[in-house]
């Protein structure tokens, strides 16, 4: 890995808000690269994996899909669930609040990076 990324990945490790996070690849099956936090341990981190990859996944395909519609809605989605510059454009950034967490998810054409965090 680069040493950006690892600067990176330190600093979010570091953060105290921060539960874990984890580095994934884009492939099928999705497969953990490098992952901190105990809450991303063993067959539950496998689990966060495999579900984070289907999340990211079936967002492009509603942005796939919804991209011939109306850009009304196109846009109503986009502010609701995720970021990205453009309906036509692949996912950017997303973000998911529970009662409890919040994960983030930055997707790229290689990797997906997902932080969970205590927002409180």
């Amino acid at each position: 890995m680069s040493p950006e990324l690892e600067q990176t990945l330190a600093l979010l490790s570091s953060h105290r808000s921060v539960l874990g996070y984890m580095l994934l690849s884009r492939g099928h099956p999705v497969s953990i690269i490098r992952h901190s936090g105990v809450v991303f341990d063993g067959e539950q981190g496998k689990k966060y994996a495999s579900v984070i990859a289907r999340i990211v996944e079936t967002v492009q395909t509603g942005l796939e899909e919804i991209s011939g519609g109306e850009n009304e809605v196109s846009s109503t989605v986009i502010l609701i669930s995720f970021y990205t510059n453009n309906p036509q454009d692949d996912v950017k950034f997303l973000r998911i609040r529970t009662k409890r967490h919040e994960l983030m998810i930055s997707p790229d054409g290689r990797y997906l990076l997902a932080v969970l965090h205590d927002p409180s």
